[in-house]
């Protein structure tokens, strides 16, 4: 287990069990507090992981724990095992019905792992006043998109109590699911009701078999009958109850992972020296600027073909454009490259591409587009308008953009 200093374990009386358990994955010093005395041995121990042992009785206590430690710098990750009627925003659940406590040391170093990427983004961001910019303080659930996969009389249900929290991508078929996971960023799987137990343990077999997803947090429905959480999948939870109680303890593990994406993200901007945005992961609009004027003047100089698209959206919102442009930075080829625009449209430069081509290209990401982004209305599909517009003999680069912005011509939808 990756160690990054004293993990608090938490309990009413007495040395928990999985105090244990997590001393003997080596994660160690594990300090005991209780209740009465945990804030000031966070305050004196600067914990890296806090695990706790909760029940109702204790919820005064757990929240003013759970602000104390919600905006530390880096991440403390806070991990309850019990039930809670309502659990704070930032605490991780864990079903604790296993009394040797396996999977909890696998639980705890996922959230550590977030924690060290979160250290490796402060040290590394050396002008404090672009913190803001690389690193918004923004709750990471505002851009969450989590994978819904059921078909049974809970799905509407579900549905609706999950797209009050964050963006959701329906499934109606385990196969559907398993392409979304692929073409796009998901920062959570719920699984409902409507499939046999033998086509969801071969689901979560196939998740713990991909290095990808073995940290993705992957809520069950506790009415699937058969599963178990024994599948090595650090985050997964079987949750019995209704809808709410449901996203309730999906969202703190769903946050987690969205932060953890956003880190990423910001890690690859710092990398790049600022040239990627870390929204999105494309080019921001001075680096597309300079790499698109360079571009074509090389084309100039030597020959060959270039092109360039722009993808615009009706009523689209700036979640939207989001989603679109980090899908399509999933998508593009490895010598292209794309940009953001303030008005929410994306544009996007095809290297050694003509207009034919292009056309080719664009038409695949627009239907892609088209069935995977998410929707500022729920209830309709986006339709991505594209323009295209191909390099001409003495064009400049101003004059490429000005077509891509002038010519009102739908190439996909």
């Amino acid at each position: 287990m990756s160690q990054q200093g004293p993990i608090i374990v938490v309990a009413r009386d007495g040395r928990p069990a999985f105090a244990d358990t997590l001393a003997d994955a080596a994660a160690f010093p594990v300090v005991e507090s209780q209740w009465m005395d945990v804030q000031a041995a966070v305050a004196e121990l600067q914990p890296a992981l806090i695990v706790a042992e909760v029940s109702d009785g204790c919820t005064d206590h757990l929240n003013e724990l759970a602000r104390s430690v919600a905006h530390a710098q880096p991440y403390v990750p806070l991990i309850v095992i019990g039930e809670l009627a309502t659990p704070p925003p930032n605490a991780l659940p864990f079903d604790g019905s296993d009394p040797t406590f396996a999977r909890l040391p696998a639980r705890a170093n996922a959230a550590l792992r977030v924690r060290t990427l979160h250290a490796t983004v402060l040290r590394r961001l050396d002008e404090p006043d672009k913190a803001a910019s690389i690193l918004p303080e923004t709750d990471p659930l505002q851009e969450a998109t989590a994978l819904l996969v059921g078909r049974g009389a809970s799905y509407p249900a579900l549905s609706i109590a999950l797209g009050e929290q964050m963006g959701i991508v329906g499934a109606l078929s385990i196969e559907a699911g398993a392409k979304h996971l692929n073409i796009r960023d998901i920062d959570g799987v719920i699984v409902g009701e409507g499939f046999s137990p033998r086509i969801v343990d071969a689901f979560l077999t196939v998740l713990s078999e991909d290095t990808r997803f073995r940290n993705l947090p992957v809520i069950v429905a506790g009415g699937v009958a058969g599963v178990k959480p024994s599948y090595e999948l650090a985050n997964l939870e079987v949750v019995r109850g209704g809808p709410q109680q449901i996203v309730g303890n999906a969202a703190p593990l769903i946050r987690q992972q969205a932060f953890e994406s956003r880190l990423n993200r910001a890690l690859k901007s710092l990398e790049a020296g600022g040239v990627l945005d870390p929204r999105t992961g494309l080019l921001t609009l001075e680096a597309f600027e300079k790499d698109f004027t360079k571009a074509v003047s090389d084309i100039a100089e030597r020959g060959g073909g270039f092109s360039a698209a722009r993808f615009s959206f009706e009523r689209a919102d700036a979640r939207t454009s989001l989603d679109a442009a980090r899908i399509l930075g999933r998508l593009m080829r490895r010598m292209d490259f794309a940009t953001l625009q303030p008005d929410g449209s994306i544009i996007a430069a095809f290297a050694e591409t003509d207009l034919r081509m292009a056309n080719v290209i664009v038409r695949r990401l627009a239907s892609v587009l088209k069935h995977t982004m998410l929707s500022a209305d729920s209830k309709a599909r986006m339709d991505a308008h594209v323009t295209l517009a191909t390099l001409k003999a003495n064009d400049s680069a101003e004059a490429v953009l000005e077509r891509l912005h002038g010519i009102s011509q739908r190439a996909a939808s």
